[in-house]
């Protein structure tokens, strides 16, 4: 493969995923236009990006469900293209949506599975009572998949995607939507899952479960990786730190924007809260100067604050966008 030919250090075997100038473009849209990855093997590789920026596109070619119009990639060590039948015994794939039977209870969905995975009757059955119990899902055994909770639902359908425990699972945002306390077991069901040597490629927008689970972090977005590191190497690229500042009425926020720019000299960014800014700060002895002159301008501040860069500013710096989806939360 002429175009890994300048590979990360070590040898391909060290990684699960080696993909180089990824394409796909959708009639005249540009979906994934020039993809590079490196994930090591025994990872979580966390893939984020707002709504459209190519995530599941670039998810989708990588297992197999669609053909890149260029480019190239190593899965666990076959090439995507031409050997895509050795590529499909060695992943999984759990999409944005349950894909489980819903008729079928959650018991029945998995000894299916293993039927079809190649497994007899009665291994099957044995199969499916160690998801079932791994999971927590032991007391719903018998309960049709539709009438499981959100969080239910997804812990089956990860179940179903390790009946045969993949090198390589791609979860394409597991989590959207469920509340915390199902959020978390998803994370600890992950995490069970590295520390038996698989590798996960994690889509999300939660930037808090990249920051929980990723080893790595790409961020994508309009089909290109701008950024790719570790979170806190993320947070670093930044600069040095985010200042805070909340007003005490929301219609001085543009003149104290205005104000906050000149002097930080770095993009003011506005929150949905109509009281809070928020800027990049190289120099903590410019947000003291940035305070002063909002005094001067009888622009009243409640708090501030001067910190680290969460991810989530990351985002916000590096895409101009937050991250966080705006749903409803299932139970």
């Amino acid at each position: 493969m002429s175009d890994m030919l300048d590979m990360p250090q070590g040898s391909s075997s060290d990684y699960a995923v080696l993909a180089s100038g990824l394409v796909k473009q959708f009639g005249k849209k540009v979906a994934v236009n020039g993809v590079d990855l490196a994930i090591p093997r025994g990872t979580v590789y966390g893939f984020l990006g707002p709504n459209g920026a190519g995530k599941t596109t670039t998810i989708r070619m990588l297992a197999t469900l669609l053909q890149p119009d260029a480019g190239e990639a190593l899965i666990m060590g076959h090439r995507l293209m031409k050997e895509p039948d050795a590529v499909r015994r060695h992943i999984s794939l759990t999409g944005q949506f349950a894909s489980v039977d819903e008729i079928l209870s959650g018991r029945e969905n998995l000894i299916m599975i293993a039927r079809l995975m190649g497994y007899n009757a009665k291994q099957a059955k044995k199969r499916a009572d160690q998801l079932l119990e791994a999971f927590g899902l032991t007391d719903a055994a018998s309960v049709q998949a539709k009438k499981y909770s959100g969080g239910m639902r997804r812990r089956l359908d990860i179940a179903a995607s390790i009946v045969v425990r993949p090198d390589l699972l791609f979860l394409d945002e597991p989590t959207t939507g469920l509340d915390p306390r199902s959020r978390n077991q998803i994370w600890e069901i992950v995490r069970a899952l590295v520390a038996s040597g698989t590798t996960v490629l994690l889509t999300t927008q939660y930037l808090e479960e990249a920051d929980q689970l990723a080893d790595r972090i790409a961020v994508i977005d309009h089909g290109r990786i701008i950024a790719e590191g570790t979170s806190s190497e993320l947070k670093a690229s930044i600069g040095s730190g985010m200042l805070h500042v909340r007003l005490q009425q929301a219609d001085q926020r543009a003149r104290a924007q205005e104000i906050l720019a000149s002097v930080l000299q770095s993009p003011v960014h506005s929150a949905t809260d109509p009281l809070l800014l928020t800027a990049q700060i190289q120099q903590p002895e410019l947000a003291i100067r940035a305070l002063g002159e909002l005094a001067a301008a009888s622009i009243e501040v409640t708090d501030f604050s001067l910190g680290r860069p969460s991810l989530d500013e990351v985002f916000l710096t590096l895409t101009g966008q937050t991250a966080e989806p705006k749903e409803e939360v299932k139970a």
